[in-house]
């Protein structure tokens, strides 16, 4: 006898919606995350770290 494949419940219905909702929150993290990269990156500026050390860039001329 062979049982018949029953109909998805509803609960897991329920439980799909909710991880397609965290995994886009997930999503829309990364892309903002490497849209900042990106333009942290592409800035056309000098790349300058924070190091605990005066920067002359930032020192006004005469100091």
């Amino acid at each position: 006898m062979v049982m018949a494949i029953r109909a998805e419940h509803e609960l897991h219905r329920r439980r799909f919606s909710r991880n397609a909702g965290v995994g886009l929150a997930l999503l829309g993290f990364v892309v903002l995350v490497f849209a900042l990269s990106v333009v942290k990156i592409s800035r056309h500026g000098p790349v300058e770290g924070f190091d605990h050390t005066p920067r002359h860039s930032l020192t006004e001329p005469g100091q």
